[in-house]
């Protein structure tokens, strides 16, 4: 089947395709936009069949962004062009930082020393570009401060780095599937973008602002308008799943060899035969009438923004796959909107001690739905994220956090009508008979008859386009990846993994579920990408590169 193939050196400009359009005129669509730029060549280029690859690996995309959602989309946003630095007449809180930032005052951000920068710096995160890059944005946030960026944005187009953005729905990523219902843990300032406050987009929408917190389905829809109006829609596209994305290499040996993909055992026996080259990105595309357009990309890096949410966890017991046992919130709450729970006396088992869980514990309980709430950890355990959240500004989940320590199972008394938590405790099966079976600590079993169960212990990335599903980039490469537990090791700094030259993550696969703190990866890829060109051209240059223009 015949595919579409980029591999120019300017970003894709993807509209979007009728009912109508055959695969050739999509590609010629491509050709017109790209011809001018690429000359000839590219204009005869045919359509070339999934399997093949063309020679010249020249014309290649400097970036793909795999994954829509914040964090990729704040990468376009800078590789774009646009360029933070200090306001005239702003005044950090820090005063260290103040004085650090005041000695490169005419340079931007991205062309600034980001460890010196970040030194001392101390946040929510365990990446240190990240802490910085949010106390620039949000000043003494975590005091519960509203101060205003100390940053203003030029666009500065010369600083372009072409890219693609791919993504299977629109831009927003997972924001879009969220439970509506619920409030989001973030204040709407904290869930903005660089450029576009949110409290004056948010104002333009609805009059009516109670709080700081939103509905998930304003922050999708903030997202996708932040994409059209920072002028990024060309470099977005949009229904696109990827299948694999591997490293081809050359042969030192064979100039006029093409690049290939080698197995990763060859690879190992004769690794200093072989020159690592660029990405090829594969996958495809569904248009409308639900048909599959396949393509295949070319990169000479690629970044991972594709976030965790993509596979629910689960507990690996007997019984966990019968139609009674969901494993996220969407599933539940479609249950309780079509009336399935409603007036039932069995209460619904919910598993997991995090921010989700405590959700569907809200959730049941708005809808006067008895609760058995389930967890492995004690309720005087310092991790626990309800320890983290100040009680004036999540007053809600102090109530669930609450409800945990004071009303837990009591054998004397049993579970109690509203809501029991069993601290300490682990699912050891469901029965087809709507039973479970629960095990303490200290291996007492219990029995209980439910009408329906909820498991919510995180979820884990789809990477399975990589090789060995992405787990050799993870700190414990025998582990999948997961954001708390085993996230992709990357540079501090560059946020390019440690086990991958020229493949960078960002966002929750390294650690950052907040949109806070994602945003830093943006800041960290830009500035190692725009070095690294720089070097380019000093070379390009000191070689005779004709008038300097690389």
């Amino acid at each position: 089947m015949p595919v579409w193939c980029c591999r120019c050196s300017l970003a894709g400009h993807f509209r979007n395709y009728s009912d109508t359009e055959t695969e050739g005129e999509i590609f010629n669509s491509f050709v017109q936009y790209f011809g001018d730029n690429l000359g000839p060549k590219v204009k005869g280029m045919p359509l070339v069949e999934e399997t093949s690859l063309l020679e010249d690996s020249s014309a290649t995309l400097p970036m793909v962004i795999i994954g829509n959602g914040p964090s990729g989309i704040c990468l376009s946003y800078m590789l774009s062009g646009y360029r933070p630095y200090l306001s005239s007449e702003a005044i950090h809180p820090n005063t260290i930082l103040h004085s650090k930032l005041e000695e490169a005052r005419h340079l931007s951000i991205v062309d600034q020393d980001l460890e010196y920068l970040s030194e001392g710096l101390e946040g929510r995160s365990s990446n240190p570009v990240a802490v910085l890059f949010d106390t620039l944005l949000h000043p003494d946030a975590d005091f519960g401060y509203e101060s205003p960026s100390i940053l203003h944005w030029k666009l500065e187009q010369h600083h372009y780095i072409p890219h693609l953005v791919l993504g299977k729905g629109p831009p927003g990523g997972a924001w879009h599937n969220m439970e509506g219902s619920m409030l989001t843990i973030s204040f709407g300032n904290w869930m903005e973008l660089p450029g576009l406050q949110f409290k004056d987009w948010i104002s333009s929408k609805r009059r009516n602002l109670k709080g700081d917190r939103v509905m998930p389905e304003e922050i999708a829809r903030y997202y996708k308008h932040y994409v059209k109006v920072m002028g990024l829609q060309k470099n977005f596209r949009e229904n696109t799943y990827i299948t694999s994305v591997s490293r081809l290499y050359r042969d030192q040996g064979d100039n006029g060899s093409q690049d290939r993909d080698i197995s990763t055992k060859h690879l190992q026996n004769q690794k200093s035969k072989f020159i690592k080259r660029n990405w090829e990105i594969r996958g495809y595309q569904r248009i409308a009438g639900g048909s599959h357009v396949p393509f295949c990309l070319f990169a000479e890096n690629v970044a991972l923004a594709t976030g965790t949410l993509d596979s629910p966890a689960h507990l690996e017991v007997e019984g966990e796959e019968f139609p009674f046992v969901f494993h996220s919130m969407p599933e539940f709450g479609a249950a309780i909107n079509k009336g399935k729970l409603c007036g039932r006396v069995d209460p619904v088992l919910i598993v997991g001690s995090g921010l989700t869980a405590a959700d569907a514990v809200l959730c049941a309980y708005n809808n006067n739905i008895p609760v058995i709430h389930v967890f492995r950890r004690r309720v005087t355990d310092p991790s626990l994220i309800f320890k983290q959240l100040p009680k004036k500004l999540y007053p809600e989940y102090h109530k669930v956090y609450h409800m945990m320590c004071s009303q837990s199972y009591s054998a004397d008394s049993g579970p109690l009508s509203d809501y029991t938590s069993f601290p300490e405790h682990r699912v050891l099966s469901f029965k087809a008979d709507m039973k479970c079976i629960l095990q303490s600590v200290s291996g007492l079993k219990k029995i209980f008859k439910l009408s329906a169960a909820v498991i919510l212990i995180g979820s884990h990335p789809n990477l399975s386009f990589l090789k060995e599903q992405g787990c050799y980039l993870g700190r414990n490469s025998s582990q999948p990846i997961t954001c708390k537990g085993n996230p992709v090791e990357v540079d501090a700094y560059t946020y390019e993994c440690v086990k991958e030259a020229n493949l960078f993550a960002l966002g929750p696969l390294v650690g950052d579920n907040f949109v806070r703190f994602l945003k830093g990866g943006a800041l960290g890829v830009t500035r190692c990408l725009a070095t690294r060109q720089k070097k380019k051209q000093h070379l390009f240059v000191q070689r005779g590169g004709g008038d300097g223009v690389a």
